[in-house]
């Protein structure tokens, strides 16, 4: 098997095996972190009614100055985490997505704490 295909199953692979022990709840949401080359994306979603509470990604036009590294992504995670605080969402469960909590992931987690969102 090639170097990209066992990457992909492995992050598949961790990804189910994430989402298997976390789901959202309307008191507690789940808020998941999606990063591409390019772009990063953060949504909060309610899973027992299946609908995305707050959103944030760079492609938004007051966001896209926002580069994909370490410092933007702790930017987005303030963002997001102050749009929970204004609809009301105090604590959420963190859904890394299959990455490593390192690096992008983790600054997003610690910008929406530094907002005040609880995890």
């Amino acid at each position: 098997m090639n170097r990209i295909a066992d990457k992909n199953r492995k992050y598949a692979r961790r990804k189910v095996h994430i989402r298997k022990s976390i789901s959202g709840t309307a008191s507690r949401p789940r808020m998941t972190v999606f990063r591409s080359n390019l772009h990063m994306y953060v949504q909060v979603i309610d899973d027992t009614t299946g609908t995305t509470l707050v959103s944030a990604g760079t492609t938004e036009k007051e966001l896209s100055a926002l580069k994909n590294n370490t410092e933007g992504a702790a930017k987005l995670g303030e963002v997001v985490g102050q749009r929970c605080i204004d609809k009301g969402v105090q604590t959420v469960v963190f859904d890394r997505n299959g990455y490593l909590y390192h690096g992008v992931v983790k600054a997003i987690a610690d910008g929406a704490r530094k907002a005040g969102v609880k995890f």
